[in-house]
Parts: structure tokens; C-alpha cells; sequence
């Protein structure tokens, strides 16, 4: 920082006498400043009053480090900041506490070398008011070292913060913005659904008082309308006027205010939305009436205000409330979790606790109707789960011991015993949710196509508006307001704009409900471009439920039982689906050094004995052969999938594996190919299963024994032939291709890094919502169509009318409404589609 720069940005407190000549408000909040306060900060060379301590605090906290712009930037004065001790903020840095709004980084960040070790914290900012705001609090934090990243939106008063946890702590970023006037909360679920019902309430609030403004000044319209035809008193037809403009007012000055600040924030940032049109149209035509009811000259539009307020915020209220149904928004899903369960101990007894502290490995008791708050297995009992709210299914699934049971999902009708496997952050619940919130954040290619052709369609519109004013000007200047005015409003974009989301918003929650989860902003206009599907064979065609059926012992020596417990040692910590054949005998016999190697298998040390378990080449690897070695030793010729065990002696055993193909494979792959969609199998797995499952269920192109880079170069091929690919897996050796993917897709039950990098999450095993997909994609992208058409087609129709003024303004809004309603209403179908039988 310069010397000139540091001196101006000097933050000390001013003298007393100073402060107390000044009899103006505080600059910082606005509130009136005592006789006789000592307060000040120095602010470009002048000593600025502030009415308290904190004020003080905080106007120097933001001049000392160079962000004074601020107060040339704001729109309307700060809040007055709350006194907090410093240690108040100290809590935020334990694990428990930051398990609920700090979560790990998994996307990219130039100049970061290793993106994998920051984290993201999201926190609701209280106090701010407009976008300079946002400014600040992005540049405040921003500075701060450890601080990579800071993304505020000034709607919601979210900020997402990407820092590095070993150089910064989370009570440090509270504290900065408790320094500059703030309130930081965690974005909790609490809190998250506490603003959406703020929203849902101030949008309830604004659209009755514009539908109570509107039925009253119409009534009083009516009566001018009659009166001007019929004859009316002055007396009384002034007065009509002014109690319009008493009841017009509230609609203007609460119920649209919206418009105005989303125009003036535009504005600022040099864009054009569709509120800049919208605010033009209310202020003018209020002004105008608001005019000529003072000095009684011309016309009142009173009616034509209210109207057009009410019948806007009554599209952007079916709209926002399509967009809470199909969004799930953020913390939403966690509110269906209890706030206490029955935890039972080693001696049976039971007592409530507080779900937090559930911990992996114990056990709780579920009576009938008990929302299941973590993930488990089944230890004792039987019953039906409702698991509707994860997988889409209305019927109850049956549960025994041994079954897996899901957080969100409701017990039926008898009691279970459940031990923990995952809870809170790691259950499959908490999975979809982040996901969702993630696939918020994305803006598809449609959407954003759409905003641009709006924003260039407002400046056109503005400009038809000045032609048509000065148009009319010189024909009769009495209507030249008028019908400029109509133009504005009966053009206004709001359907082009609500086209492709309100179709997006109905079509991801339909999709939803199938079974597929979408996580990318892209999928929905992609699907219908997909050419070619890929499936992966473990886990994905198959159950993914593999059991080991037979040992086939190549030493002497060697017991069954043995080979057996040094495999499961190795695959203990292995979450590929076919570790999990191995999972009755997992802690017979541990390893150490244990090591994955994608696509080839595992190793470890048993007893001081260096094994391998996996494909021939890389077991006998371990003994120092060449790959021709493993010619040697062929694999059985019967059916499942055989593993090699071996340590630096040779091989000791094959194991086999058998998995059961989907029923539902053969019925995907034969309504895909109706569909005009090619079918492809790419599995690693060198066993005669692969060609048995492609056979099984339909697939005529197979590969077997392809290693993730086989798999990557499939799939470049294919792309370089122009084909669009969709690739489906559940294993870390599916990360590759599911990243190169057009469209990629993971199943529920697979590895967290394929599905971290998968762009829909199939949400149960039915593989039926692939091609059901396809379908509603298309529906989706037709309806889309439709609705960008019938605006287009609006506006093209309108536009002639108004500028030759056969439109009034009261006419321009109700049309211009209707419009909006029935691109809403011709999207919200996609909610109720419903796939052929």
C-alpha cells in the first residue's frame, strides 16, 4: 500500500471536540448521534461521527484495510452491529459443530495445487442490504490468507467459502464478518428452510396486497370509466382519483419493490433483466397518474398499475413455488430426520438421545412409524420400510436381519433393531442432498441461451418504447405516454425468461420421482443427443451383491479356509462391490500395507507375508514374472468371476464370484434400442461372465478385461465418431470414463469419488430409468420448444398492437401475466408425466 493510500485509509479515532461540532447522523448505521459522543472515524480525510462504540469498531475495521468504498458504493445506511465477544466465535472451529456447514472441496481452483485439501463453509449473512454489501464482504474476506474463494448472493444472503483449513480457521472467517457489521450464522438446515419460508411468507404478503390493492381500485375504476361516459361530478370523480391512488400506493411502493431493486441492481452492474422494463412500466405509469390526479389533468391508470403488479407476482409465485417443489432446497431433506432416537446398550435397555450422538456401531430400536435418522443394517426383526422419499418406490420394501435400512426412510408396522453404519455427513441421505444443492448451482446452456436472448430483447423493447413515444408525440401527444407504456408492459420477457427453468424445475423433479437423480445442470439437455450407453458389468448390470462360491486351491498345503481369510483381509477396507463377497469373514485375519490398484486389485501383508489378490498379471507380479507367466495358469472355465491369490512363492488359490444379473437389464437395453440408443458393454472382469450377461440381457457389443484407460479410449473413439455417450458404473475404476462422459451416471451404491464426478445418481436399482429418462428429456426439450414459441410468438403478435395503440395498459398486463401463467402451467405437465407401458 502506498504511503499517500495508507495515510488516507488511516483509521483512528477522531478527536472528541471534533466529533462532537458534527450534529449529523451516524455514517456508518444512520442513527442519531448523542450530544457530547466521542465517536468518530476518519473517513477520505474527514472525521465521520458514529453514534456508538461498535460503529466505531467496525468503520474502522473497513477503512484499515483499504475497503472505504464501500460508503460510496452502498445504497442505504448499514445496520448497527451487535457487540460479541470474540471467544463466542471459537465454538465453530470443533468438528462436531462444523460437521453440519462445512463440507470438503471437490472441484477445481487455478493456481491451487492441491484443491483435494481445502473446504467449503456456507454461512448466512445477516445485515446486508444491497450489493455493495456483497462487495465487501467478498472483498474482506478474500484478503484474508488461507481464503480462496467467496461467492455471496445477495438474494438469499448465502456465502460459500473456500479456504484452507490449515491456515485459516472457520472462527476466523465469523470473526472477520462480525468485524465489518455483520451477523454469520451456519447455513444449516434449520436455517436454510427458515429463509425459505421467509420467502414463501414476504411473496405471500406482497401478492395480497396487490390482489386486495388491485379488486379495490378497480372498483373505483369502474366507476370512472362509467362516469366518464355517462357523466359524473367533478367532486366525486376527483375523489375516486385520490382514494386510487391511497389504495395504488401500498401495491407500488411494498408489493413491487422487488422490481425496482432487482432493476436498480442490474443496472448498476450493466445488465438488462426483464425487471428493468417491468419497474419502468409501474413507475412511470404511477407517476403519470400520480400527476394527473394532482394538478387534475389527463388520465389515471391506477388500475392498470395494481393489475400488473398482481398478475407479475402471481407468475413468479407458481414459479417460486415450482422451483421449492423441484429443488429440494438446501437443508430441506434434513428436516425429515427426528431430532432424538432410541439408542439401546449392551444390556438392552434403551434411552433417548439426541441423534448427533449416534455413533457407527451402536444399536437403536425403531418402533412402528419411527423416521429412521441413520443408515443400518437390520440386527433383529422384520418389517416394511416406506422409502419413498429416497428411491421413488410408494410400496413398502421388507426388511429382515441382515437388510440394509436408509436415513429419511419411516418404518412400518412392527419394530426393528438397527446397528449404525453411517450417520449424519455419511448417510446416503445427506449424499442426494448435497448433491441437489449442487446441481442448483449449475446454470444448463438452455437457461443461460434464454437469459441472453431476454436481455437482448429488453433493449430492443426499450428502443421500440422511445420510437413509439416519439412516434405518437408527433401524431397525438395525448396518447404518447399511453401507448409507449403499453409497449413496455405487454412485452415484457417474462415468459421468454420463465420458459426453460419452470420446464427444467418440473422435468428434474419427475425425474426424481422415476428413480434418477439429477446432480448436473447439463443432463436434461443432453439426454436427448445421447447416441450410445455404456454399462459397466459389477454393480451396475449385475446386483452388485457378489457371493464367493467356490475355491479352487493351487498349492499344497493350503487350507479353503485360509485362502479364504487372507482374500477377505485384503479386500477389508476395499469399497469395489466385489469386496463385499468377502465381507462374513472380514476381521478373521488382518493385514497391514493394504493398497488398491485400479482395475488390477489389491495388496497386503498377512502374518509378514506379502499377497496379492486380483487379475493373473498383477499377482504374478509380485513373484517377478513376465506377463506371459500368467498363460500358465488359465482361468476356470466356469461360470463367475475368479480372482488369483498369490504371494511371492506363486499363485495359492483362485476364488470365485458369482453376481446375479438386474431383473430389470434386459428390459432397459431392449427399450433403449427402441429408442434409437445403442448399447454397449465395458467391463474389467476377464471372465466368461461378461459375455453370458451381454447375451442375457441384449447387449451385442462387449469388451471384457478393459482397464480404466481402455475404457477412456473407448470412449474418446466413440466421441471422435461424433457419437454422444452416456456411461453408467458404480466403481473408483469408472472415475475415468464417467468424467469423459457426455452424460454420466452412478448408482447409489457406489464408491463417494464416482459419484462426486457422475452427473445423475440412480437412486434404486432399476436400470427402467435410463430409457424413462430419455423419454421425459425429450418431453421436456418439446415442451421447452412449445413454451419459447408461444413467447416469441406473443411478443411478435403484441408488439404490432401496442405500438399502434390498440393495447391499453391495463389490457398490456393481464396479457403479458396470462402469458407467464401458461408457460408455467404448460411446464408444470412434465410433474405429472408418466412413462408408457
Amino acid at each position: 500500500m502506498s504511503d499517500s493510500l495508507a495515510t488516507r485509509v488511516n483509521a483512528q479515532p477522531a478527536s472528541a471536540a471534533a466529533a462532537a461540532d458534527s450534529a449529523s447522523d451516524c455514517y456508518h448505521c444512520g442513527l442519531p448521534v448523542a450530544d457530547g459522543s466521542h465517536y468518530a472515524v476518519r473517513i477520505d480525510g474527514i472525521d465521520r461521527p458514529m453514534c456508538c462504540p461498535g460503529c466505531e469498531a467496525v468503520a474502522g475495521a473497513i477503512v484499515a484495510g483499504g475497503l472505504d468504498n464501500f460508503y460510496r458504493f452502498r445504497e442505504q445506511s448499514s445496520e448497527r452491529p451487535e457487540a460479541a465477544p470474540a471467544q463466542r466465535w471459537q465454538a465453530y472451529d470443533l468438528p462436531q459443530v462444523q460437521s453440519e456447514f462445512v463440507r470438503d472441496f471437490t472441484g477445481t481452483l487455478p493456481g491451487v495445487d492441491d484443491p483435494q485439501s481445502l473446504r467449503v463453509a456456507s454461512l448466512l449473512v445477516g445485515g446486508i442490504t444491497c450489493a455493495a454489501c456483497v462487495w465487501l464482504i467478498e472483498k474482506q474476506l478474500t484478503a484474508m490468507t488461507g481464503v480462496e474463494r467467496v461467492s455471496v448472493n445477495a438474494s438469499t444472503h448465502r456465502a460459500q467459502i473456500v479456504f484452507a483449513p490449515d491456515r485459516v480457521d472457520v472462527s476466523a472467517l465469523f470473526s472477520a464478518l462480525a468485524a465489518i457489521g455483520y451477523r454469520p450464522s451456519p447455513a444449516t438446515a434449520a436455517n436454510n428452510e427458515r429463509m425459505l419460508q421467509q420467502e414463501r411468507r414476504a411473496a405471500m404478503r406482497r401478492l395480497g396486497v396487490a390482489g386486495l390493492g388491485t379488486m379495490q381500485v378497480m372498483m373505483f375504476a369502474i366507476a370512472l370509466y362509467f362516469g366518464g361516459s355517462k357523466g359524473i361530478d367533478l367532486q366525486f370523480e376527483q375523489f375516486f382519483r385520490w382514494v386510487s391512488l391511497i389504495v395504488a400506493t401500498p401495491v407500488v411502493c411494498y408489493a413491487a419493490l422487488p422490481f425496482f431493486g432487482a432493476a436498480w441492481r442490474a443496472l448498476r452492474s450493466g445488465h438488462l433483466v426483464m425487471d428493468v422494463p417491468v419497474s419502468l412500466a409501474i413507475g412511470l405509469a404511477y407517476g403519470a397518474s400520480v400527476y394527473a390526479t394532482v394538478f387534475d389533468t389527463g388520465e389515471v391508470y391506477f388500475e392498470s398499475v395494481s393489475m400488473f403488479t398482481f398478475f407479475l407476482l402471481l407468475g413468479r409465485f407458481v414459479e417460486m413455488r415450482a422451483r421449492h417443489r423441484a429443488g429440494l432446497a438446501s437443508g430441506g431433506l434434513a428436516q425429515l430426520l427426528p431430532l432424538a432416537a432410541l439408542r439401546q446398550n449392551a444390556e438392552g435397555e434403551v434411552e433417548s438421545v439426541p441423534v448427533a450422538a449416534l455413533a457407527v456401531g451402536e444399536r437403536i430400536l425403531l418402533r412402528p412409524g419411527d423416521t429412521i435418522p441413520v443408515d443400518g443394517e437390520v440386527v433383529e426383526g422384520a418389517s416394511g420400510v416406506d422409502e419413498s422419499i429416497l428411491t421413488g418406490e410408494s410400496a413398502l420394501q421388507q426388511k429382515r436381519v441382515g437388510s440394509p435400512v436408509f436415513a429419511g426412510s419411516v418404518n412400518g408396522d412392527s419394530s426393528l433393531t438397527v446397528e449404525i453404519t453411517a450417520a449424519g455427513s455419511g448417510t446416503r441421505l445427506s449424499a442426494i442432498e448435497k448433491l441437489v444443492e449442487q446441481a442448483q448451482l449449475d446454470k444448463p446452456a438452455q437457461a443461460a441461451l434464454a437469459d441472453r436472448i431476454a436481455g437482448r430483447f429488453i433493449a430492443a423493447v426499450l428502443i421500440i418504447a422511445v420510437a413509439a413515444f416519439v412516434f405518437w408525440w408527433q401524431q397525438d401527444p395525448s396518447r404518447a405516454f399511453w401507448v409507449a407504456l403499453s409497449v413496455l408492459v405487454v412485452t415484457c420477457p417474462c415468459a421468454l425468461s420463465l420458459a426453460t427453468p419452470a420446464a427444467l424445475a418440473a422435468a428434474t423433479l419427475r425425474l426424481q420421482q422415476l428413480g434418477l437423480l439429477v446432480a448436473r445442470g447439463h443432463v436434461m439437455e443432453t439426454l436427448p443427443q445421447v447416441t450410445r450407453v455404456i454399462f459397466d458389468k459389477t454393480g451396475t448390470l449385475t446386483e452388485g451383491a457378489p457371493q464367493l462360491r467356490s475355491i479352487m486351491l493351487l498349492r499344497e498345503g493350503v487350507h479353503e479356509e485360509a485362502a479364504r481369510d487372507i482374500a477377505a483381509a485384503l479386500e477389508a477396507q476395499n469399497n469395489h462391490p466385489l469386496a463385499r463377497a468377502f465381507r462374513p469373514w472380514f476381521g478373521n485375519r488382518s493385514a497391514t500395507g493394504l493398497q488398491a490398484v485400479t482395475g488390477r486389485g489389491v495388496s497386503g501383508a498377512c502374518a509378514g507375508t506379502e499377497y496379492r489378490l486380483g487379475v493373473p498379471e498383477f499377482v504374478l507380479a509380485l513373484t517377478g514374472a513376465d506377463r506371459t507367466a500368467a498363460a500358465r495358469y488359465p482361468v476356470p472355465s466356469e461360470q463367475g468371476q475368479w480372482l488369483l491369490l498369490g504371494d511371492q512363492q506363486g499363485p495359492v488359490a483362485w476364488l470365485g464370484l458369482g453376481d446375479e444379473m438386474r431383473p430389470s437389464a434386459p428390459d432397459t437395453v431392449s427399450m433403449l434400442g427402441a429408442q434409437g440408443v445403442a448399447t454397449e458393454l465395458l467391463s474389467g472382469d476377464q471372465s466368461a461372465e461378461v459375455p453370458r450377461l451381454a447375451t442375457l440381457s441384449g447387449i451385442e457389443e462387449y469388451r471384457a478385461g478393459a482397464t480404466p484407460e481402455d475404457k477412456l479410449a473407448r470412449l474418446k473413439a466413440l466421441q471422435k465418431r461424433d457419437e454422444r455417450v452416456l456411461m453408467i458404473g458404480d466403481g473408483i475404476n469408472d472415475v475415468p470414463v464417467l468424467s469423459g462422459a457426455d452424460v454420466s451416471v452412478a448408482m447409489m451404491s457406489a464408491a463417494d469419488l464416482a459419484q462426486s464426478r457422475a452427473d445423475a445418481i440412480l437412486l434404486k436399482g432399476d436400470l427402467r430409468a435410463l430409457p424413462r429418462a430419455f423419454a421425459l428429456a425429450g418431453k421436456c426439450r418439446t415442451i421447452i420448444r412449445q413454451n419459447l414459441g408461444w413467447a416469441i410468438l406473443y411478443n411478435v403478435l403484441a408488439l404490432p398492437l401496442a405500438f399502434m395503440g390498440l393495447i391499453p395498459p391495463w389490457a398490456a398486463a393481464i396479457g403479458m401475466s396470462l402469458s407467464s401463467l401458461i408457460v408455467v402451467a404448460n411446464a408444470l405437465r412434465l410433474s405429472r408425466w408418466q412413462p408408457a407401458r
